[in-house]
């Protein structure tokens, strides 16, 4: 594809290009957010909010930590492993500040999981809640690990409410189980050894690595994503430049339900939103929608970031289909794709469009999105400022317009490559800095992409091509479905059949149901042969649907 096709195709007011001359490293956009709006709020959780000049001054106190304390060293790989506390944007700016790598590690991760991301990223130090304690106390000496810090929900509060809640997390709920690590500290405990010291910024060059950002592990084994502060900060400037030019510095609520160790948020709470003097409201459990209620209630939001999981939920929730949405002009989809159900249904309710984007972990994350004004649905929109696309086959020749290809993305926000794996990085991206997504997608003649499916999760039925989403999507229009996943599985006769996985509403919903409703929508080889029901089908942490997980399980019933 011309890299001047896509000049002429950005609304006024967005440039094709981006600048990011200003700023050298993430912590440029930090000073400048903290001088700029010092005294207004920047995060806030669980009813305490901490403004812009409180978190240079708290993350100045856990880099004092970071670099009297211990024995790190700028370059040193540190794992932070928490859910959306105030505690993570100290601990990774502070981190930031002490020159360190940051690993951003799922909490919910099991023993094996932590293990290989310490162990392939030879992190030197772990920032860790104590719900979670127990697992790192039984892998931290398999690891490269000697500095541990442990830090409990409630320690950002005040004193009080914050014994209250520590108590109660601890002893009422019964969620942080014994642990023992072994010259392991307290977060509070850091942080006051810090006040002593006075932190030294270690300024970094664009081109070094600021974070490793693994993959989820859908598509094989996790691997470190290399993340530079200048891919990072291209990525701000990318996503602002399309989705926050309607949103006024230094007054806007944007609320935050998806973790930040996700570079979906990272990029949109910690950088985008600092940029713009945002207050991010940190939600530390969506899932538990009673709480979250509770926390935006009389809120006056007027960005949410999600995706169609997430929103399907909130939309089914009586107390927030009863909230006032006058102050919401943007709502961003991401991770998975959006259902054409779902976005209308979000509009009806709260009057505002769902904007669907796409990313990889590997481009920072975001590489296209829909335009704010110019939302065409069932498309993941143009790319961002500064990056060009096109679509493959399977020789590598470029399509062109309206076919069907593998996608490819070159920009500043391409990663530097694969911690330690430089055939993985060789295999992924080409000498002319392509990389290849292992999305099937279209680019059409105004410059949208729609993504078909994923490469691998294509199934092939005597050698005709059927895209899972194009089945779930139809699914989701029936009223009764909840959630839904199609897989391909081994056939002798067609190579492969498909399977569709479906969670209802409705006890009395049958095959002949769902056989039924996609007769109407598919032509016949599309419609699967095989049908379960479930009450519930596994997902990432944030609402993702695990088709992987699913096919294994298929595989290992037929003994393959």
């Amino acid at each position: 594809m011309r890299s001047d096709f896509w000049k002429d195709k950005y609304p006024e007011g967005v440039p094709s290009e981006i600048d990011t001359g200003q700023y050298r490293s993430i912590l440029d956009v930090l000073d400048y957010s903290a001088r700029r709006y010092a005294d207004k709020p920047v995060f806030s959780n669980l009813g305490k909010s901490i403004t812009y000049s409180e978190l240079h001054e708290l993350s100045g106190h856990f880099c004092s930590y970071l670099q009297n304390e211990t024995d790190l060293r700028p370059g040193d790989r540190i794992a932070i492993m928490l859910p959306n506390l105030l505690q993570f944007p100290i601990a990774v700016y502070g981190a930031l500040r002490a020159g360190l790598v940051v690993v951003n590690t799922n909490p919910l991760y099991t023993e094996r999981e932590m293990e290989h991301q310490f162990c392939d990223s030879g992190a030197k130090a772990l920032v860790v809640l104590a719900n979670m304690a127990h697992m790192a106390e039984k892998v931290v000496s398999k690891t490269s690990i000697e500095t541990v810090v442990i830090t409990e929900v409630g320690d950002m509060l005040p004193p009080l409410k914050k014994t209250v809640v520590n108590l109660a997390v601890k002893y009422v709920k019964k969620m942080v189980p014994d642990y023992h690590v072994k010259g392991s500290v307290r977060f509070s405990k850091a942080m006051k050894l810090g006040t002593r010291h006075t932190p030294h910024d270690a300024r970094k060059e664009e081109d070094e690595v600021a974070v490793l950002q693994y993959t989820g592990g859908t598509t094989g084994v996790a691997k470190g994503a290399m993340l530079t502060h200048r891919n990072i900060l291209s990525n701000m400037f990318q996503v602002k430049a399309m989705v926050a030019r309607n949103l006024e510095d230094g007054k806007e609520l944007l609320i935050a339900p998806l973790p930040l160790y996700h570079i979906f948020a990272f990029t949109v709470h910690c950088m985008v939103g600092m940029l713009v003097g945002a207050h991010n409201m940190l939600i530390t459990n969506p899932r538990d929608m009673k709480t979250f209620m509770k926390d935006i209630k009389g809120q006056p939001f007027s960005m949410f970031v999600g995706l169609n999981t997430l929103f399907v939920g909130l939309m089914n929730n009586p107390e927030f289909r009863k909230m006032d949405f006058s102050h919401l002009k943007n709502t961003v989809s991401g991770g998975m794709a959006l259902q054409m159900d779902t976005a209308e249904r979000w509009e009806n309710l709260t009057g505002c469009k769902i904007c669907e984007g796409y990313g990889m972990t590997e481009t920072s994350p975001v590489v296209t999105i829909n335009p704010l004004d110019r939302i065409k649905l069932g498309s993941i929109g143009i790319p961002v400022p500064s990056c060009e696309l096109k679509v493959i086959d399977d020789d590598g020749n470029d399509l062109g317009l309206n076919a069907v290809g593998e996608l490819c993305v070159k920009g500043p926000q391409v990663m530097k490559g694969y911690w330690d794996n430089v055939d993985a990085t060789d295999e992924t991206i080409d000498e002319k800095g392509w990389l290849k997504t292992g999305d099937i997608a279209r680019i059409d003649d105004e410059g949208y992409v729609t993504i078909v499916d994923r490469k691998k999760d294509m199934i092939c039925i005597s050698g005709f091509n059927v895209y899972p989403n194009e089945l779930e999507e139809v699914m989701a229009m029936h009223p009764d479905v909840d959630q839904c996943a199609a897989i391909g599985v081994p056939h002798e006769k067609t190579g492969e059949a498909i399977k569709m996985f479906l969670v209802s509403s409705n006890p009395t919903m049958n095959e002949e149901h769902v056989t039924k409703h996609l007769r109407k929508h598919v032509t016949g080889y599309k419609v699967p042969k095989q049908i379960e029901f479930r009450d519930e089908l596994p997902t990432t942490n944030v609402g993702k649907i695990l088709r992987r997980e699913l096919r294994d399980e298929e595989l290992k019933k037929r003994g393959l």
